[in-house]
């Protein structure tokens, strides 16, 4: 029986592909060149973003750039929209709502990648879909498994099967 170190695997770099997913999520964040972004060169990294907190600036470039209104990102991160608005842009969101921005900005990135620009995922996200229901995608923001079923769903778009 051989046995392979499993840091050959963690040292050996990462994809180009999943590179360039982490610097479309992290440019929807606004935070490109931040220095607590600095360090992200995983999917994993993002854990220590997560528990040191988003600031508030990020959430704001989220939003600018996917067009989720203030109401739907207060109950996507559980606040009120009266709360999130006296937040100060260095202000930190706590890490539950960090980890949903970060879901937030994995999806999106994700999705303009498989639609080819933000408008048409855009369109996907406010229309209804046969294979959610017939509900539309942005129904399922507000938890970390209706994510993962639209990232599975893009996966799906992607390979051909038509959601």
């Amino acid at each position: 029986m051989v046995e392979e170190p499993a840091a050959i695997y963690y040292t050996s770099g990462i994809t180009a592909a999943l590179q360039n997913f982490i610097t479309r999520s992290i440019h929807l964040l606004g935070m490109n060149g931040m220095p607590s972004f600095s360090n992200v060169r995983s999917t994993s990294d993002f854990i220590a973003v997560i528990r040191n907190g988003v600031p508030k600036k990020a959430l704001d470039n989220l939003i600018d750039n996917t067009g989720i209104t203030i109401p739907e990102i207060s109950n996507i991160i559980r606040t009120s929209d009266r709360t999130l608005r006296r937040y100060t842009p260095s202000q930190k969101l706590n890490p539950e709502q960090s980890e949903r921005i970060i879901e937030l900005a994995k999806l999106y990135s994700r999705g303009e990648e498989v639609f080819g620009n933000m408008d048409s995922f855009k369109t996907w996200m406010n229309s209804s879909v046969m294979a959610l229901g017939n509900k539309k995608p942005k129904e399922f923001l507000d938890t970390s498994i209706g994510i993962d079923l639209l990232m599975n769903e893009l996966g799906k778009i992607e390979h051909g099967i038509f959601a």
